[in-house]
């Protein structure tokens, strides 16, 4: 009997080390691979509590480490991505992360021995690695900085290099709505989708290619998609969760984010 049990609590430790996940983080200097186990014992581990959490739209407490404990040599002009199993990517300047203002990332570790619970509308689970900011507001952190399903953090070029496809006319005027959309682009839609073949995500579809939805929603219904896609078209599995809220997108930056998509809609590129 005592042999059985032994037998069976080893098989449970080695499926829980199973379980364990990898994240990948490439700076430029080589990757570093930290296993979830290995974080979790971290001298610089601690509980934290997020009060209103992005993904699960309510108050959570994580094991997490701060994220610049893990970007050694990161400068404020450096450019990273965060990329997730799903295919979310979120371009996330390094200035964001060593602001002043008060926010502060934290990357979460799913304990395997102790789950987090299932996201809402049958989206899995946020785990194994999940991007969480305290006092978001501070320094203006939208939902999509939020990544979870975290699999690899990679120190890029940014996004105008990169893609120079999804750039808007250099003629136009430096306090063009159009340039302040394409900021707001690269903020909130970005991460799930392209724009003229570019970009690295791939959970949405093109917003220019084959048609822009500037040419195929009016401007009222296209509001209120963003707001609430499912305000347009009710669809359970649906992914896109929309903003819903002046903190997550301002009237001022959906007016722009139009802007510059009606002005993409003329400076179409196949890929």
């Amino acid at each position: 009997m005592r042999t059985l049990l032994a037998c069976l609590c080893l098989l449970l430790l080695g499926s829980a080390q199973a379980m364990a996940a990898e994240l990948r983080i490439d700076l430029g200097h080589g990757v570093r691979t930290y296993r979830s186990e290995q974080l979790l014992q971290r001298r610089d581990a601690r509980d934290i509590d997020i009060p209103d959490d992005v993904a699960f739209h309510r108050a959570m407490r994580y094991r997490a480490v701060p994220v610049l404990a893990l970007l050694d040599g990161v400068a404020p002009g450096d450019h990273l991505q965060f990329i997730a199993a799903d295919g979310f990517a979120a371009e996330i300047p390094a200035g964001l992360l060593l602001n002043r203002q008060g926010s502060e990332a934290w990357l979460a570790i799913e304990d395997p021995a102790r789950p987090w619970p299932l996201l809402a509308g049958g989206k899995g689970g946020a785990g194994p690695f999940y991007l969480v900011w305290t006092r978001p507001g501070a320094a203006g952190i939208s939902p999509e900085q939020w990544p979870y399903q975290l699999a690899a953090i990679r120190k890029l070029e940014n996004v105008a290099v990169r893609f120079p496809a999804i750039l808007p006319d250099p003629a136009l005027p430096a306090d063009s709505p159009a340039r302040r959309g394409f900021a707001v682009f690269q903020r909130t839609c970005f991460a799930c989708h392209t724009l003229n073949g570019e970009g690295d995500a791939r959970l949405g579809p093109d917003l220019n290619i084959p048609h822009n939805p500037t040419e195929y929603l009016r401007e009222d219904l296209l509001r209120a998609f963003i707001r609430d896609p499912q305000s347009l078209r009710r669809w359970p599995e649906a992914k896109m969760q929309g903003f819903p809220t002046q903190q997550a997108l301002s009237d001022a930056d959906l007016d722009a984010l139009l802007a510059y998509l009606r002005h993409m809609a003329g400076r179409r590129h196949s890929p």
